[in-house]
């Protein structure tokens, strides 16, 4: 152990020896660790931003939809009492063990509000339970804060249909709706809350309770539109989805399972009598969405392979040069009782504590490109701001990624020094002396 030790050292001692020799290998490993990290984080980063913002608007991982095809289209999201017994009873009896459990009635399209004079035609009307969301609510940016209680009279509007109204929190405006019997029915309630969200998801979009939209609609006080189920590991959605449908299937009517948009909407188009329960997960809303951020995964694979590329030929072409003039010095170190194996300890020891302050530099180098970039303006791309948070390109350094890049770009370091080592370690005595090219 001892021996070890001082090997270490003098690996140490020899890297800081040859630090200009090591220089520019560093500055290739900390530039390309450093694009590496940024574009991974990056990439990370927008695909949270989009499930969190799919995960608020649909309001689940699993998401369990009633659908009744013998209304109007505007109200054909509608579950009954007896139909939302059933649906959680098979959750429990599916293990579903969900941590959150959402209820929400939806209208579509048709909702308008109006305030002094002005209207704004609202793309999702949504009731929800403010209780029950409000660990939902609590991580919106709101413009200012949301005034509590928000109660059956309160409605939470964007910041652009605000704006566009000229509405303000405590001001009163009037939801228009078309109920159950296709007449026009209308609402007054009191703005408590303004969210800044420009999203695809929240542009078009208020929320009012569940209590007062089901009255509007002359639905019954207990029904709702969708129940969502947020589960504790949101990667096994979809394995929860399949055994859920596999219970509910023989207890209720539900359609097939779907994977992608276009199929959800073929099979909402096949007719059906009464009621009908869909379950879906997040990637079946987000498959244009997802097929994005595929063309983005080839580009970022594309980078990510060049900066292997790049720390592959640095460190074998630097590595070769820096052997090549220390061949008489590692002569010497044989020749005065050092084995092969401990003059491989030693260069090993000098890659490896490079390749860690690379890491360090490459991390901090990272940092420095995510704030440059969040600088940016992506206003120019349509719809772009579902993969931004607060309106920026922002970085999430998870740590599952983080090891994979390190682990990665050391077994390229090493792959790349390993054998260079290995031949200069086990060159005959004489030939080391002599200064023979490796």
């Amino acid at each position: 152990m001892e021996k070890i030790f001082i090997l270490f050292k003098l690996g140490l001692k020899y890297l800081y020896r040859y630090r200009r020799r090591y220089s520019f290998l560093l500055a290739a490993l900390i530039f390309c660790f450093a694009v590496v990290t940024f574009i991974t984080s990056t990439k990370d980063s927008m695909y949270d931003n989009v499930y969190y913002s799919a995960q608020s608007h649909y309001a689940g991982d699993v998401i369990a939809v009633g659908y009744n095809a013998e209304v109007i289209s505007s109200h054909r999201y509608n579950m009954s009492s007896e139909e939302i017994s059933i649906i959680l009873e098979a959750a429990n009896d599916s293990n579903l063990n969900p941590k959150h459990i959402t209820f929400r009635t939806m209208f579509y399209n048709t909702g308008i509000v109006f305030f002094n004079g002005n209207y704004v035609v609202q793309r999702y009307v949504i009731g929800c339970d403010w209780d029950n969301e409000e660990y939902l609510f609590s991580k919106m940016d709101f413009v200012s804060p949301i005034s509590h209680p928000i109660g059956d009279d309160g409605i939470i509007l964007s910041a652009p249909v605000a704006n566009e109204l000229g509405a303000r929190v405590g001001d009163s405006i009037i939801l228009e709706i078309e109920n159950i019997l296709d007449q026009k029915n209308t609402g007054q309630f009191i703005v408590k809350g303004i969210v800044q969200d420009t999203t695809l998801f929240g542009y078009y979009k208020v929320y009012i309770s569940r209590l007062s939209l089901n009255r509007l609609l002359l639905f019954n006080d207990d029904d709702c539109s969708i129940i969502g189920f947020f589960l504790n590991n949101r990667s096994a959605a979809e394995k929860n989805r399949v055994r859920l449908n596999e219970v509910l299937s023989d207890r209720i009517q539900t359609g097939p399972l779907v994977y992608n948009r276009e199929d959800m909407m073929y099979e909402r188009n096949t007719p059906w009598s009464g009621t009908r329960v869909f379950l879906y997960t997040l990637p079946v809303y987000l498959s244009e969405v997802s097929d994005l951020m595929e063309a983005m995964n080839i580009i970022t694979y594309f980078l990510y392979g060049i900066m292997l590329i790049i720390i592959f030929v640095s460190a074998a072409v630097t590595y070769r040069l820096i052997l090549h003039e220390r061949t008489k010095e590692m002569g010497v170190m044989r020749s005065i009782g050092f084995f092969g194996g401990d003059l491989r300890i030693v260069l090993w020891t000098e890659v490896t504590i490079l390749g860690i302050i690379s890491f360090f530099g490459g991390f901090l180098i990272s940092t420095i490109f995510s704030a440059i970039a969040s600088n940016f303006s992506f206003s120019w791309f349509p719809s772009f701001e579902i993969f931004l948070k607060d309106g920026r390109l922002s970085a999430l350094y998870l740590p599952n990624t983080i090891i994979i890049n390190i682990v990665l770009t050391l077994l390229i370091l090493a792959s790349a020094v390993i054998y260079p080592s290995l031949r200069a370690s086990t060159k005959r005595l004489p030939s080391l002396l002599a200064g023979e090219p490796l």
